[in-house]
């Protein structure tokens, strides 16, 4: 048992590892935004790209029109919150009761 303990110990922190980085990539993007940087800059293109999937299920929740400001970013930040705290935080505790 203590080899699917230490498997499931691996996936909790890549996962903890993998939320981080969404996060930092959202909050760049966001920062991003209040600067308009150069759409063709593939650093920018990158950011886009990969944190776009995340904050479109979000945009189309709460519209933008509304309010005037998009809060998309912030309730991604806090899903990924969550989800990096109960779900990582279970596989964890998942595995040491499996040693």
């Amino acid at each position: 048992m203590f080899i699917l303990s230490n498997l499931l110990s691996a996936l909790a922190i890549l996962l903890e590892y993998f939320f981080t980085i969404l996060s930092w990539l959202i909050i760049i993007r966001a920062l991003l935004s209040w600067v308009s940087p150069d759409p063709f800059n593939p650093i920018v293109q990158i950011i886009n790209k990969t944190t776009e999937p995340i904050l479109a299920p979000f945009r189309r929740l709460i519209p933008m029109y509304n309010i005037g400001l998009d809060l998309s970013p912030l309730i991604a930040l806090l899903v990924i919150l969550f989800l990096k705290i109960f779900l990582v935080k279970t596989i964890a505790d998942i595995a040491f009761r499996l040693r």
